[in-house]
């Protein structure tokens, strides 16, 4: 009898707690890694989903941070702060190695020490609210996620073990998963965003689809390929959307739905590091490319070397700057005393070009066919993200002018009721 008791009392207390949860407010934010803003201008993309959202709620260009890249941007989302506090260069930490190449890129360094700024999901976990990640970028073991299914998941992992003992995966689906292609991972992370919906009701969902970036790099944006990835997202929009209708969450949820960069075709690569090697630099100068920018690493300290760097990039096809430190604080980024991550230059692309880390052939090369890139300086209009905002606290039909990506973080905290006082920017307005 005591113990149908203590059972009695503790179901009733989770569905006392389910119940409270259910009430709270609740933010759904849904990334669409390389959606370009002027995209959105086609009054022919095969978006109906995100068009009853503009329609049903906000939208607007979104201004993106130096560097224009996956991680940064992302990070810059959930911090409201830019790369040269929030820490994130690339796609990962920039790390020494204390060998050639001197630096490299590890996606795998934990979040706390990855990120050098508070998050809005700490805020909400510090709020006594719960929060959970699919395919978030720069949040590997992040302790004040909730539930997480991360880009590289695994039937090893707890939230994709319980999906798997109640019939929404299989192993098979897992197996290898980090390798499949990314339409399938897309379809998998979206089935996992709205099992999280159904079944655990995060106050927070950070969601990330990463298909469209795909087919831009590979076809060039404006493509049949990428117009056909922007209707496969739609689509995963959509589930998610008639996830949290289903879930009953409908009248407590906003969501927001944004990318983290837009993107450029281009016809030429440039490749600088061959323009090294030709001034007989090799194995003293290192080149990080990122699309429309490169990074340069090289011992500063030995003048005869850094002039020789200089001479041997300026004036190469395709290369429009080759900007020093001093100008880096100006584009949001720390100087290599700052933060050991950075490169000693930084080189524009011109449009058009794009920087590529191939090591042989002529410095600059036309590609078989049109591609595209993005890390183009954030000035270009074309690095333009998308931002909508529907549901709870969102007034109908509203076209924002442009925003900025470092008032996404404080906008989400808003919604929530959660303090953030270390965000940069500001909430919007929605209502």
């Amino acid at each position: 009898m005591k113990l149908r008791v203590i059972l009695l009392t503790f179901s009733l207390a989770c569905l006392v707690a389910t119940a409270q949860s259910a009430a709270r407010p609740k933010v759904v934010v849904i990334s669409l890694d390389g959606f370009p803003a002027y995209a959105l201008e086609d009054p022919h993309l095969p978006i109906p989903t995100l068009r009853t959202l503009m329609r049903n709620g906000a939208s607007a260009s979104m201004t993106t941070i130096n560097p224009t890249v996956t991680w940064p941007n992302h990070t810059t989302m959930v911090t409201g702060v830019r790369a040269d506090e929030h820490g994130l260069l690339a796609n990962g930490s920039i790390v020494q190695t204390g060998a050639w190449p001197p630096v490299k890129v590890d996606p795998m360094i934990a979040k706390p020490e990855m990120v050098h700024a508070p998050t809005v999901y700490d805020a909400a976990h510090a709020a006594g609210l719960t929060t959970a990640q699919v395919d978030w970028v720069a949040i590997n073991k992040a302790p004040t996620i909730t539930w997480a299914f991360s880009e590289w998941a695994s039937a090893d992992g707890p939230l994709e073990k319980e999906m798997i003992e109640r019939g929404f995966l299989s192993p098979g689906d897992l197996d290898g998963f980090s390798k499949s292609n990314i339409l399938f991972r897309d379809q998998i992370w979206t089935r996992a965003a709205a099992y999280l919906i159904k079944y655990h009701q995060p106050d927070l969902l950070l969601y990330h689809l990463l298909s469209l970036d795909s087919n831009h790099h590979e076809y060039g944006p404006g493509s049949l390929g990428g117009r056909a990835a922007i209707a496969f997202l739609d689509s995963c929009v959509e589930k998610v959307v008639n996830a949290v209708r289903e879930a009953g969450l409908a009248g407590q949820t906003t969501f927001l739905v944004v990318s983290d960069h837009g993107f450029k075709k281009y016809a030429k690569q440039v490749r600088a590091s061959i323009a090294i090697e030709q001034a007989g630099l090799a194995g003293k100068v290192w080149v990080i490319p990122e699309g429309g920018t490169a990074y340069v690493y090289f011992d500063d300290k030995n003048a005869e070397l850094a002039a020789k760097v200089r001479k041997a990039l300026t004036g190469v096809e395709g290369i429009d700057r080759v900007i020093e430190p001093a100008e880096y604080a100006s584009l949001g980024l720390p100087t290599p005393a700052k933060d050991k991550q950075f490169g000693q230059l930084l080189l524009s692309a011109k449009s058009g070009y794009s920087f590529s880390g191939a090591t042989g052939g002529p410095v600059t090369a036309a590609v078989p066919q049109t591609a595209g890139s993005h890390g183009y300086l954030a000035s270009d209009p074309e690095m333009n993200a998308i931002f909508i905002a529907a549901g709870r606290g969102v007034r109908p039909g509203v076209k924002l002018p442009t925003v900025a990506n470092t008032d996404i973080a404080a906008t989400i905290a808003s919604l929530l009721g959660a303090p953030f006082p270390s965000s940069k920017g500001r909430a919007l307005k929605l209502e």
